[in-house]
């Protein structure tokens, strides 16, 4: 094989490196990683798509609300992302209070009556069957880079969609169209949060004081035994 050959490979092998992690960035999958870092090496675009060895359940799931979270954990230790969103949309409703007030809905004034205990208990599960793809705290970070913008900030994890070239966001009733599986969808996809009466509530979750309270971007070092 000649010079000139080797080459020439050489410079295919980097422009098909480069492409392939220019379109993991376009996805949406790797919003909060520096460009440069995405697309390092080979290695980093099979890390970003090998699937790591699924943890297991935590036996220490507490709760300051007397919340049984091993459905929760089950749910997405099984990959049963929708099923894990309504559970945890339901149970914001109850650990904030306002279930017990007799309404299916969270004042944005409640969120500072849900426990950081069970906001992180949730929010591991989420980070650790995900892989760091979902969870309130991979949202907070975008939040932050979008410096609390919401219509920036549902864009960028993919609560949004192009029809007939206009940008709309997508539809909670009929078909739903978010996305539920985590090798497709956004960082940050999940879980959902309604805005539609309004902004406050994601606003007042993304300022909940248990996202400052923990390292989590470094969740897998985080201990959490009791």
């Amino acid at each position: 094989m000649n010079a000139g050959f080797s080459l020439v490979l050489i410079i295919l092998h980097h422009y098909l490196v480069a492409s392939s992690c220019l379109q993991m960035r376009l996805r949406g999958r790797e919003w909060d990683r520096p460009l440069h870092r995405v697309c390092s090496s080979v290695e980093d675009v099979d890390s970003l798509d090998a699937t790591e060895s699924t943890p297991t359940i935590p036996t220490f799931l507490p709760s300051l609300r007397g919340v049984d979270y091993v459905p929760l954990a089950t749910m997405l230790a099984t990959g049963d992302f929708k099923a894990a969103d309504q559970f945890t949309r339901d149970n914001l409703i109850k650990i904030s209070g306002a279930a017990d007030k007799g309404r299916s809905f969270v004042y944005f004034t409640e969120v500072q009556n849900i426990p950081s205990v069970d906001l992180a208990t949730m929010e591991r599960l989420w980070l650790d069957f995900s892989n760091g793809q979902f969870g309130y705290s991979v949202q907070k970070r975008a939040w932050d880079l979008e410096n609390g913008h919401f219509d920036n900030f549902i864009r960028r994890i993919g609560w949004t969609t192009t029809e007939d070239g206009r940008e709309r966001k997508l539809k909670w009733f009929g078909a739903n169209e978010f996305i539920y599986d985590v090798s497709k969808a956004p960082k940050g996809h999940l879980p959902l949060t309604s805005a539609l009466r309004g902004t406050q509530l994601m606003k007042q979750l993304m300022a909940h004081p248990v996202w400052t309270q923990y390292d989590w971007r470094n969740y897998k070092d985080l201990q959490w035994d009791p």
